[in-house]
């Protein structure tokens, strides 16, 4: 069975449909892509599975059970955590506080047990607390614990929203453009990260990227989408190749031009 599928998505703004009759299925344990050009509605269709918008037609269906009219935190806790495309960390909290952040879904206690400090509050606190620092080593952020989320790097700001998205303990973890802004050797560490991700911890991975190098590299599967529709699917040699996709990267004349045109 499927962990995720959507059938016949739609999210229309005004006279604009960004997403048109998305069908998609992922299967649980694989990385897999999803590619496009600019406005393609990749973005969108993150924004749909996590119910920051809500689909105007269609279903969304995680690990057999329906995600449609669920609030973001709700699909959180049902076991789907994502990054953004820009970041977006709490820069006057330290490293430590955004990695708790991404633990309050599953946090037991509750406000008055918070308030007053009780026994039980501050075990879990401090259960939370470790788990915190050890997510922050497994992503390569090691010493940084106290500093403020904004002090970091760029490529260790990129570490920090993965370790926080993690925090959640995902069976599904979505990164919009996690490589974006990165160097060469900050890309290759953090390819090997998701794979880690994926074998370590059994977590599904679904990712958006513009560096075909990273996609071509890491997916066992990319989906394509052009204009808010899936223009094609399958592995990474049959993608590299399709006239349709080259078209709409390359445009009409690459395809007309060279057959063996391909996208790396």
């Amino acid at each position: 069975m499927a962990l995720l599928e959507t059938i016949n998505v739609m999210k229309v703004f005004g006279g604009l449909t960004a997403i048109n009759k998305v069908n998609f299925q992922l299967e649980p344990g694989r990385i897999v892509s999803i590619i496009g050009p600019n406005g393609a509605g990749k973005t969108t269709f993150f924004n749909t599975l996590t119910g920051i918008y809500s689909p105007d037609g269609g279903e969304i269906n995680f690990n057999g059970r329906s995600l449609v009219g669920l609030r973001p935190d709700q699909i959180a806790a049902r076991g789907i955590s994502r990054t953004f495309q820009n970041i977006r960390l709490f820069g006057e909290m330290s490293v430590v506080e955004n990695i708790l952040v991404g633990m309050h879904v599953h946090l037991r206690q509750s406000p008055l047990a918070t308030l007053l400090h009780l026994r039980k509050f501050k075990a879990e606190e401090a259960e939370a607390e470790n788990k915190a620092v050890k997510l922050m080593q497994y992503v390569g952020l090691r010493g940084v614990g106290n500093e403020l989320a904004k002090n970091l790097p760029y490529g260790a700001q990129r570490r920090l929203e993965i370790a926080r998205a993690l925090a959640a303990d995902p069976l599904l973890l979505l990164l919009d453009e996690p490589a974006a802004g990165m160097n060469p050797q900050e890309t290759e560490d953090v390819t090997r990260l998701f794979r880690s991700i994926r074998d370590d911890r059994g977590i599904t991975i679904l990712l958006i990227e513009h560096d075909m190098r990273v996609v071509m590299n890491i997916s066992e599967h990319i989906c394509v989408m052009d204009y808010g529709e899936k223009i094609a699917e399958g592995t990474p040699a049959e993608i590299r190749s399709n006239p349709r996709v080259i078209e709409a990267y390359l445009g009409r004349g690459a395809v007309a031009g060279q057959h063996e045109e391909k996208l790396i």
